[in-house]
């Protein structure tokens, strides 16, 4: 849920030397499995879990005690995904346009500091160029508010230049708002009507303000090792409220890029990350890894969860990790773990020593 500015991309030849065998400058594709436990030995987790599924079958593993595959845990900023796919699902359904200011659907509401909601497109909230404030950065994303009052916190500030990428919560907090303004119905109503209930996304809830975790689930920790498994979902809202399991995200993944909840040209509007300037389309974001290979996905942060869900541009590939604290200590871990996962051997040894060190960035 938090903003995070760190570079998934590490420079290629470090990248590189951490993959090689030790005395020898052969390079090699390590197993995701093999990677997994470095997320609790280098990236100090308590413990981490990944979930692969692909046309050949689903592969699950485990490092550390307290997960398991069928635990139920906070999704942070994935979350983003969900709303982003209601909101093209009403464009397509001509109940909005992406065009519509915000001054539109939500009159009033963005005023101050120099934003006006009625400069403001659908659009630009949904790919991060609105300007808005990321009221988290003053709310520490501990503090459970309202929508209403989460906008107010953003407001107390300037927006960055307009049209330029930047990341903010607040963005979709209003987005929230504009689903619950053209359906007469919450954003985690209609995400249960459209996406969850249709998929089939059994482990898969908005708990709104209810701070426990279904079961089954282990526990969440912070940085500092304290417990907050209870958690009030109000620090997030619908940037970042979701609960979930690993094979649902997989499911919702896959069932997205391949087409299944997106008519063609909606889904391509999804995946456009030119206003963004490659960095993000809409509630989706690509990393192309040192093989050469782009996948796509989000990730999600929220106190005690940290979650990553990558796959083909096809859907037919999805991988899904999550560690039960709230960073990684060692960010480059995740890169290592998707070129591992997604990086077939023939192209690593072939292709990994010609990617861009500076590919892109985690964001969620």
């Amino acid at each position: 849920m938090q903003t995070l500015r760190t570079l998934l991309a590490l420079p290629v030849a470090a990248l590189l030397l951490a993959l090689a065998p030790s005395g020898t400058s052969a390079l090699t594709a390590p197993s995701p499995k093999t990677v997994l436990p470095l997320l609790v030995t280098r990236g100090k987790a308590p413990a981490a879990a990944l979930l692969a599924v692909s046309e050949s079958g689903s592969r699950y593993a485990q490092s550390g005690p307290g997960v398991s595959r069928a635990h139920h845990f906070r999704a942070g900023s994935i979350t983003k995904t969900f709303i982003a796919v209601v909101v093209l699902q009403l464009a397509a359904e001509r109940r909005l346009s992406l065009s519509d200011t915000v001054e539109r659907h939500l009159p009033g509401l963005v005023r101050g500091a120099g934003n006006d909601g009625r400069a403001l497109t659908l659009r630009a909230l949904l790919n991060h160029t609105s300007g808005l404030y990321d009221f988290t950065a003053d709310s520490s994303g501990s503090a459970p508010v309202t929508p209403h009052q989460a906008i107010r916190i953003a407001l107390t500030h300037p927006p960055a230049s307009p049209g330029r990428y930047a990341y903010s919560n607040t963005n979709y907090v209003l987005l929230g708002l504009v689903i619950e303004r053209v359906t007469g119905r919450s954003y985690a109503a209609e995400a249960e009507h459209r996406l969850i209930a249709p998929l089939g996304l059994t482990g898969t809830s908005f708990p709104g303000s209810r701070t426990s975790l279904p079961a089954p689930h282990g526990r969440a920790y912070a940085a500092d090792g304290t417990d907050v498994t209870d958690l009030d979902p109000r620090v997030a809202g619908a940037a970042g409220e979701i609960v979930t399991t690993l094979a649902d995200l997989g499911r919702f993944y896959s069932a997205l890029l391949r087409g299944e909840l997106l008519p063609p040209r909606r889904l391509r509007e999804m995946l456009d990350t030119r206003a963004a300037h490659g960095s993000y389309g809409m509630g989706l974001f690509p990393v192309k890894l040192p093989c050469g290979v782009t996948v796509w996905g989000h990730n999600g942060r929220i106190s005690g969860s940290y979650v990553r869900t990558a796959a083909t541009v096809d859907g037919r590939h999805v991988l899904t990790f999550r560690v039960n604290t709230t960073a990684i200590a060692e960010p480059g871990l995740e890169l290592r773990l998707l070129a591992a996962e997604f990086c077939p051997r023939h192209q690593w040894n072939e292709r990994a020593s010609n990617a861009d060190p500076h590919s892109r960035r985690s964001i969620g």
